[in-house]
């Protein structure tokens, strides 16, 4: 699992290091958040923000644990962004889990914001399959904040490239990133990457 995260890190930070300052800008798969808030993100799970920046961000979230998120990451995303890639290089190997996660949901969360990079790039940043089965077996047991089960239910849900199946229902398949992508709630992203009988429900109501 930490070689594959390591291994992923080591590779959005070598995309972004392609990037032009137009494309740093640019929306995310995240509503709201732009390129370089995604990489500024993933920066705050092995180097977190001191305790006094991180408090400042906790009243003004006012316990919304996305807007506190949002805080923090866009707080980090001032640095230059050649520091956000150093910075993405130099811990790619650490092993650092948040108080509040596990190193399960840092898998997963790093295997879906790279795609949050790289989708709306046009760049295709390869996802292991089965890492992306792990983090799709973590998604599905979650209630909050994904809730996917309650979202998905009456689907079967279908890896064409590993295996992995979850839920009962109209079927839908395809491979586990399109998977992982629609159980994250990235459902417009995901919808090209699937087929079957479920999935014309979620293309009239993709987000």
């Amino acid at each position: 699992m930490w070689q594959v995260i390591q291994q992923q890190r080591l590779a959005i930070a070598d995309l972004l290091d392609g990037l032009t300052t137009a494309q740093w800008e640019s929306p995310s798969l995240c509503e709201g958040w732009r390129i370089r808030d995604v990489a500024a993100h993933l920066t705050t799970v092995t180097t977190p923000p001191p305790p006094g920046a991180l408090l400042v961000d906790v009243v003004r979230a006012r316990g919304s644990f996305h807007r506190l998120n949002t805080l923090a990451s866009r707080r980090r995303a001032g640095r230059p962004t050649a520091q956000l890639v150093a910075d993405l290089r130099a811990h790619a190997a650490s092993r650092k889990v948040p108080v509040v996660s596990n190193d399960r949901n840092v898998l997963f969360d790093l295997l879906v914001h790279g795609q949050d990079i790289a989708i709306p790039l046009g760049v295709d940043l390869p996802m292991p399959p089965e890492a992306a089965a792990d983090g799709a077996d973590r998604v599905w047991s979650m209630g909050w904040p994904f809730r996917a089960q309650r979202r998905l239910r009456g689907m079967r849900l279908t890896a064409t490239d590993t295996a992995w199946s979850a839920g009962s229902g109209a079927e839908i398949r395809g491979p586990i990133r399109g998977l992982l992508l629609l159980l994250t709630g990235r459902t417009s992203a995901a919808v090209p990457l699937l087929s079957g009988e479920g999935v014309a429900p979620l293309a009239g109501s993709t987000t």
